[in-house]
């Protein structure tokens, strides 16, 4: 089969959007924690890259993507050594599929990270980043795009470009390690767990927002109409979470923030991510506003059943992406999608298989993550100790600060070291 260098070079592109994604998202977790513990927070972003990027050669697509039974794949891949010659069907290189698929395995095990923020041992980080990668994302993308039991050719579920594997995957060992680790010293009372940089947040959601074209559209693998589709369906259903989360903040009493904007703007991008080829625009913009007012809902629940998401993973992508996920069976449009939602005379059916693929993605990441935490927590250690909590998470582990200034006369910076004359307010 000749190669489609169009195609090809989309693929490309859009695997290298998606790379941009985390750091990205180190940026936008930074900006949200506090000044001592922003360095942490790029540090997990970064060790993600690069346990999973060898993990993935070695053995992750070989699990992914070829054939073995519908749990998970073989081995017959390892280390990449069949796929660079090969091309598909549609004229494109295996190779630079298996690059594309590389960047969402990054990302997925990154977003775990700020649910623990300020509190988790870097050195158990790396542990959980390596076991859960294999032992969890691995399998889970069998089973969604690699042939296993829940996509096409198993239950049937719907899922254009992650909102199962990814989203609800992430969300939920992020909340199996919020459990095992604990809640803040000081939270939810005692102390400020304000984001201590908007502009840095701000930054983050444009980067993850620009890449999120190629999480989506560059999932197609084609440049064709349907990635058109995808790029339309992504903005139009951000921008409706945007306005979604700031008039439920309005309804309660809040004004409106950069970050309540931020925040919707990545629960939009991630409740469109399974649906974004398989929904009309004007469905995407209904998907859009259900995310933007149920996640700042979801996202207070956390103070009422008590466990302490940090950077709310939880109630953003667990939320947004099983909301995306399930909301496929009601606007799903059968030229589109193949089948019918419950709103273009499709029933119940779809509706309910998506909810049964939520609910095996979920409840498999959960477990599985608990055990991990709970394996890291009377092994290794899950959590630094409260003297290095307390001081900054950022000097306790990596000996480093994220900004290198004196603080208001007292002569030292954020990590507690002498840097010359004090500024004086």
């Amino acid at each position: 089969m000749p190669i489609d260098s169009g195609n090809t070079a989309w693929v490309l592109a859009s695997a290298a959007m998606v790379l941009l994604m985390t750091p990205g998202l180190a940026l936008f977790y930074g900006g949200l924690t506090r000044a001592k513990s922003v360095v942490n927070m790029m540090m997990k972003s970064l060790a993600a890259l690069g346990i999973v990027s060898v993990s993935w050669v070695l053995v992750g697509y070989s699990l992914a993507f070829t054939e073995g039974n519908p749990v998970v794949g073989g081995l017959s891949e390892f280390g990449l050594r069949g796929v660079v010659h090969t091309v598909s069907d549609a004229g494109l290189p295996d190779i630079a599929f298996a690059g594309f698929q590389l960047m969402f395995a990054v990302i997925t095990v990154a977003l775990i990270s700020g649910a623990v923020a300020d509190r988790m041992r870097f050195q158990a980080w790396l542990v959980f980043t390596a076991v859960w990668s294999v032992v969890v994302y691995f399998p889970v993308a069998h089973w969604v795009w690699g042939g296993g039991f829940i996509g096409a050719e198993g239950l049937g579920a719907l899922d254009f470009a992650g909102g199962t594997a990814v989203h609800v995957n992430a969300g939920a060992a992020a909340l199996a390690l919020a459990v095992v680790i604990g809640r803040r010293i000081g939270w939810p009372g005692g102390q400020t767990f304000t984001p201590h940089n908007l502009p840095l947040v701000m930054l983050g959601t444009g980067l993850l927002w620009f890449g999120w074209f190629g999480f989506n559209a560059g999932s197609q693998l084609a440049a064709d109409g349907v990635a058109g589709l995808a790029v339309l369906n992504t903005q139009v259903a951000t921008g409706a979470a945007i306005l979604g989360w700031l008039l439920v903040e309005r309804l309660r009493g809040n004004r409106p923030s950069v970050l309540g904007a931020c925040s919707g703007a990545v629960a939009g991008l991630v409740a469109v991510t399974p649906a974004c080829a398989y929904v009309e625009p004007l469905g995407a913009v209904a998907l859009g506003l259900v995310a933007g007012a149920v996640c700042p809902l979801a996202v207070a629940l956390k103070h009422r059943l008590g466990y302490d998401d940090s950077l709310d993973v939880v109630g953003i992508h667990l939320v947004a992406g099983a909301l995306g996920s399930v909301l496929i069976g009601l606007f799903a449009t059968p030229d589109l999608a193949g089948r019918a939602g419950l709103f273009y005379g499709g029933g119940l059916g779809l509706l309910g298989v998506q909810a049964a693929a939520v609910a095996l993605v979920g409840g498999f990441s959960f477990g599985v993550a608990l055990v991990i935490g709970l394996a890291l927590r009377y092994t290794v250690g899950i959590r630094v100790s409260p003297e290095v909590e307390l001081a900054g998470i950022d000097s306790g582990e990596h000996a480093e600060s994220a900004y290198d200034l004196p603080l208001n006369g007292t002569g030292t910076d954020v990590a507690g070291r002498a840097r010359g004359p004090a500024l004086v307010d």
